[in-house]
């Protein structure tokens, strides 16, 4: 049985000269195009990306800020401009992003909001080659309309190898009794190691890396337990894996492997407080972000015996201070951030990333997106038909004022054979927003920043009620208008007016709690230099 979903937008038109609308303010033809083609290379969930017509006539360039594998950089100079400027400076970047419309970075690069601000709107596209995001101001980049696309697949097995080499070589104490050996020792009764076989290990974040470290341990003869909020149960019981909460996993552990994003919930998530919590000589690795260790804390806990070993891939900073006391520690085993660092990660990294934004450039489907809506490439095929209906169904509501006794009522419905649950509307609600936003708004709109713009940036917001009135503008009107529905006892939560040029032709927005009753709305529509509205219940 079909499953659908609708909602309804209801209009009160209130028409003083019919033959105009509120769409001669400026022309609505469509400023996107849609290209709707799956990856060549990975069948992952797909996002649509669009593009300005007309604005990748010549090659766009790409800024490439930190090293790239060859065959990434030779996709790249097939398609634009490629600039391979290292090293820059935050006021370097600042200055070359003006220029660019793309830019890939490791994470030695912040792409900050003064990045995104200095760009003036031309870049379109960041790649992350890796996985981890946290250097790229998601925020900034959404609200300047901007697609983040990651690689998240190609350095997936080196990390988790590299997670499980630091787990052998910390069990073992390699690295010290490689040291002293090198210094002309022979201390076997120094370096005798623990065993791996019937020891717990906490995997802490059951993604990609996560879940391939965890299978790598069970084949160890380990019993691993998980925690990770956003798991679903039935992955982790495939290959034997119990997810539990935070609090059990690092209670119970003799082993704990981080594999969790930087965030500011995962921030120094291992302090003073959670050490304390864990069993004595536990031993810790981490191969995921370095800012989810309180590093002070865990020298602390080192020094106290709580937790006997621990081997790091990444520090809070990189590369770390030379007098570093966690780096120096005799109990530390240590490497320079090398969990993706393998010949053939490197290579798929480059290529992957290199792909997802010559694709992004091209207005395609981006497969790593991490800003944009999302939707698996099935539902993409039965969604394709309405997409362009859909930005047109938006623009419809907020801006076609019929003659006679106009448009009462524009319902949207969602209709699909798949369960309730399954029924992915979130691309089509993107476009919707998207044709509501741009014809009473100035700001650019797409789907990156579509809900955001209508949240943050513009002056029209999807809750509640709106009165929109075309006008000419002339001193008073918010006063006048605002008057009315004071008079009312209507609640204004925002007002605010958009125009081609001071005294000309304007558009106001104001934003209600109440519907107005049919008196005030009257008394609106007869201001004089109101020449048409449209009150807007959503």
């Amino acid at each position: 049985m079909a499953t659908s979903a609708s909602q309804t937008l209801r209009t009160t038109p209130f028409l003083k000269t019919p033959s105009l609308s509120l769409s001669s303010r400026q022309s609505l033809s469509s400023a996107f195009s849609v290209a709707l083609r799956p990856s060549r290379r990975f069948s992952k969930p797909l996002v649509v990306i669009v593009k300005a017509s007309g604005s990748l006539d010549a090659k766009p360039t790409v800024l490439v800020a930190e090293k790239l594998g060859e065959a990434g950089l030779k996709l790249l100079k097939e398609f634009a401009n490629v600039d391979c400027s290292y090293n820059l400076s935050p006021e370097e970047l600042c200055t070359k992003i003006s220029l660019c419309d793309a830019i890939i970075v490791r994470s030695g690069t912040k792409v900050s909001r003064e990045v995104f601000e200095s760009s003036a709107g031309r870049l379109k596209v960041v790649g992350r080659a890796g996985v981890g995001i946290d250097n790229v101001d998601l925020a900034a980049a959404t609200e300047h309309g901007c697609l983040v696309v990651n690689a998240p697949t190609a350095n997936t097995v080196a990390a988790a190898e590299h997670g499980i080499a630091l787990l052998a070589a910390m069990a073992r104490n390699v690295a010290q009794a490689d040291a002293s050996v090198k210094a002309g020792k022979w201390q076997r009764n120094k370096y005798v190691g623990v065993s791996l076989v019937g020891k717990t290990l906490a995997v802490m974040g059951f993604g990609k890396v996560g879940s391939e470290v965890a299978r790598r341990a069970k084949g160890l003869g380990m019993h691993v337990i998980s925690h990770d909020p956003y798991a679903p149960a039935d992955r982790a019981r495939a290959i034997g894996v119990e997810l539990v909460s935070f609090d059990q996993a690092i209670t119970t552990a003799d082993f704990i492997s981080l594999h969790m994003p930087l965030t500011p919930t995962t921030s120094k998530i291992l302090n003073d407080d959670t050490f304390a919590k864990m069993k004595k000589g536990v031993r810790i690795v981490n191969v995921a972000r370095g800012g989810v260790i309180d590093e002070d804390a865990l020298v602390r806990a080192l020094d106290a015996g709580i937790v006997a070993q621990a081997a790091l891939d990444v520090f809070t900073k990189e590369p770390p201070p030379a007098d570093n006391k966690l780096v120096l520690h005799e109990n530390v085993t240590a490497t320079p951030h090398l969990g993706a660092s393998t010949m053939e990660a490197q290579e798929g990294v480059a290529i992957e990333i290199a792909e997802a934004v010559v694709g992004a450039l091209r207005g395609e489907l981006a497969a790593t997106a991490v800003n944009a809506p999302m939707v698996p490439a099935e539902v993409l095929s039965e969604l394709k038909p309405y997409v362009v209906l859909a930005e047109k169904l938006g623009r419809l509501a907020v801006q076609l004022v019929a003659g006679g006794s106009g448009v009462k009522t524009v319902k949207v419905t969602y209709a699909s054979a798949r369960a309730p649950d399954d029924l992915d509307t979130r691309l089509l609600r993107a476009m919707i927003t998207k044709g509501i936003i741009e014809p009473i708004s100035s700001v650019f709109v797409n789907l990156v920043n579509a809900d955001f713009t209508a949240k943050q940036r513009v002056d029209v917001s999807l809750e509640g009620s709106i009165l929109l009135c075309r006008q000419v503008d002339q001193p008073g009107m918010i006063g006048t208008v605002g008057s009315i529905l004071g008079e009312e006892n209507v609640n204004v939560s925002f007002m605010s007016v958009g125009r081609i040029a001071p005294r000309k032709q304007a558009v106001m927005a104001i934003g209600v709690d109440d519907q107005p009753s049919k008196q005030a709305l009257k008394k609106i529509g007869e201001v004089s230099a109101i020449e048409e509205f449209v009150f807007l219940k959503l």
